[in-house]
């Protein structure tokens, strides 16, 4: 429910001429703020993602903080609320994203797979294709996990500040999934 506010917000302000409530990334739109468990979480900052040698746009990711920052460390070693959405420019099948996820999870976290694995599985379950135009947001809730969200769908949560944090460090750890993927969302531009 509370994504999908989200959503209506974006579409809402993608509507209202001269709206400085939201950014735009390759034509997508996203509201400069969300609030999680009652808290205002800011845009930190919009990146694109491309694979292959063809340089296909994937998705436009989007990720907000309570405290934007600059630095993925600081941002990774935080223990606040925070949200990544994907929205997706290319149709992606379901197995596509669980390849995407083991590859993450093993850049992002290679020494922590073991204890991972089970959670790792859970999230891949939840997979389906998804279509160009669709969004997952997964919103970090310390404390609690990581609550995955199809098209403002809650799909489930997975427990753990480990799982968060490896599952947040595919993007900003040492072996994103693209440099100016992670640059983009660290609040650099968005190409």
């Amino acid at each position: 429910m509370r994504y999908g506010l989200c959503c209506a917000i974006a579409a809402l302000a993608l509507t209202q001429p001269g709206t400085a409530q939201a950014r735009q990334c390759d034509g997508v739109s996203f509201p400069e703020h969300v609030t999680v468990q009652g808290q205002r979480l800011t845009l930190n900052g919009l990146g694109i993602r491309k694979a292959t040698w063809f340089r296909i746009k994937v998705y436009v990711g989007a990720l907000y903080l309570a405290h934007p920052s600059a630095d993925a460390a600081a941002i990774l070693g935080a223990r606040e609320p925070g949200e990544i959405v994907l929205h997706f420019l290319w149709s992606v099948s379901a197995a596509q994203l669980r390849d995407a996820w083991l590859d993450g999870f093993a850049n992002s976290a290679p020494g922590k797979l073991a204890g991972l694995k089970d959670r790792i599985a859970r999230l891949n379950g939840w997979m389906s294709d998804v279509k160009s135009g669709q969004s997952m947001a997964f919103v970090h809730i310390p404390g609690k996990g990581i609550e995955y969200f199809l098209d403002g769908t809650l799909k489930g949560t997975i427990t753990g500040e480990d799982f968060a944090s490896a599952f947040l460090g595919i993007w900003l750890g040492p072996k994103p999934p693209g440099r100016q993927l992670k640059a983009g969302l660290l609040g650099g531009k968005c190409r």
